[in-house]
This record gives structure tokens, C-alpha cells and sequence, in this order.
């Protein structure tokens, strides 16, 4: 009988680091500590981000690893938001404050089932529906903006734009994953170049930043999906 090689261990241990950074995350949230919550969601991502990566590069994928992951996206990316939205502004807002968050949540966990189940049938270069991370990344960084400009008297926008992100999880408008994303040569030295760029702008406005980059993917969804119905428009009365 083989022994079970340890390689294996390797990918699970990144997807248990960003449960445990998101249940920190909501600890912190609880203490007021809006901040540092903030930014261990994003720091749950890139855990996140590599769990699969190191996977795939060392060929030890299971449908083990797949379920313990999505497991894990629940925990940082549907309920550590949910309670950082709530502790920041929603608890200030009674049933409604509740409402929203544990939306976010049943929206997530909806997302993350119907992914699951159509994996196969999809293009991989594509979503259907915001991916969860993206909407707790969206929700974190729009608190760190409200809370860095004194914001709070108009908090309740944050809960009308969760609501939102929420919608977008379970939508079918399309987003791009990235996954499969191959450059030729001379596109290589570009990329560098605006990824640079787009890490000096980040070293400088951190939060600024990631908001914006983050709103434009958000948006990406609709904006395509009106772009799509527009063409299909005039195609008809160019028929016609």
C-alpha cells in the first residue's frame, strides 16, 4: 500500500489559513477594529488565490480540495464581510441591518452551489454571476473608504450596494475569470508595465485603489450584458 505523500497536505493548508483568517476577520469586526477586518479579507483572497494555484502546479487537485475550498469561501468571502457590513452600519439599522447581511450570505452560499454544479459546463474563461470573493473584496474595501473620509453619516449606501453585489452573485451576466489568460511576447512587457503601474497606484491608494479596481469589474457585468442587448437590437432592425 503507498504511503500518502504530504504534497497533498500542501493546498489544504493555505485553504485552512484563509478560514482562519476570515474567522479573525469577524473577531476583529466584533471589536470595532473596521480596518485590520478589511484588510484580512483581502489577505483571505490571496490565500485563497493559491491554494488552487499550488494545487494544479504540484498535480494533487481532489474533489476533496474543491469542497473544502468552497467551504472556506463561505466562512471569508460570505459571512466575514456579512458581519463586517453589519457591525460597521448594519446593526445601527435593526431588521433591515440583519436583512441585508444575512442576504449576502444565502446569495453566496446560492453562488457557490450553482458554481460548483456547472463547473464543467462552462467556459472557464468566464462566471456567471459576480464571484463571491470579488463581492466581499467590494464590500471591504468601500467600508475602508467610508471609514478613512468620515463617511458614516451615509453608511447606509454601504447596505444598499451590498445589496446589490448580492443581486450580481446570483445573476447571469458574465464576467471574466482570467483563469486561462495566454500573452504573447510582445504583450508580456506591457502587462509588466501596467501591473506596475497599477502597484504603484495601490502602494499610494491603497484602498482608493482596490475600490476602484474592484467597481470596475463589478460593473463589467451589466455594462456587458446592456452592450450585448444594444447590438442585438440593431442587428434585428438592419434585418428588418
Amino acid at each position: 500500500m503507498p504511503k500518502p505523500n504530504l504534497i497533498y497536505i500542501l493546498p489544504n493548508l493555505f485553504t485552512a489559513s484563509s478560514i482562519f483568517i476570515g474567522v479573525i476577520s469577524i473577531v476583529e469586526a466584533s471589536k470595532e477594529h473596521f480596518i485590520l477586518a478589511s484588510w484580512l479579507i483581502l489577505l483571505a483572497l490571496v490565500f485563497d488565490g493559491l491554494d488552487g494555484r499550488i494545487a494544479r502546479m504540484t498535480n494533487t487537485t481532489s474533489q476533496f480540495g474543491v469542497e473544502f475550498d468552497s467551504l472556506a469561501d463561505i466562512i471569508s468571502f460570505g459571512i466575514a464581510p456579512a458581519m463586517l457590513l453589519y457591525f460597521f452600519i448594519g446593526n445601527e439599522f435593526g431588521r433591515f441591518g440583519i436583512l441585508v447581511s444575512a442576504l449576502y450570505v444565502i446569495f453566496g452560499a446560492i453562488r457557490l452551489a450553482r458554481f460548483n454544479i456547472s463547473t464543467a459546463k462552462t467556459d472557464p474563461n468566464v462566471f456567471i454571476g459576480l464571484p463571491i470573493p470579488t463581492a466581499a473584496i467590494f464590500i471591504s474595501m468601500w467600508i475602508l473608504l467610508f471609514n478613512k473620509y468620515g463617511l458614516e453619516a451615509y453608511s447606509i449606501v454601504l447596505l444598499f450596494l451590498a445589496l446589490g453585489v448580492s443581486v450580481l452573485m446570483v445573476s447571469n451576466f458574465r464576467y471574466p475569470s482570467f483563469k486561462k489568460v495566454k500573452l504573447d511576447r510582445p504583450m508580456v512587457f506591457k502587462t509588466m508595465i501596467v501591473a506596475l503601474m497599477l502597484a504603484s497606484l495601490l502602494y499610494l491608494f491603497s484602498a482608493e485603489g482596490f475600490a476602484l479596481i474592484i467597481l470596475i469589474y463589478v460593473l463589467y457585468g451589466p455594462i456587458r450584458a446592456l452592450r450585448t442587448i444594444n447590438l442585438r437590437k440593431i442587428k434585428i432592425k438592419r434585418q428588418d
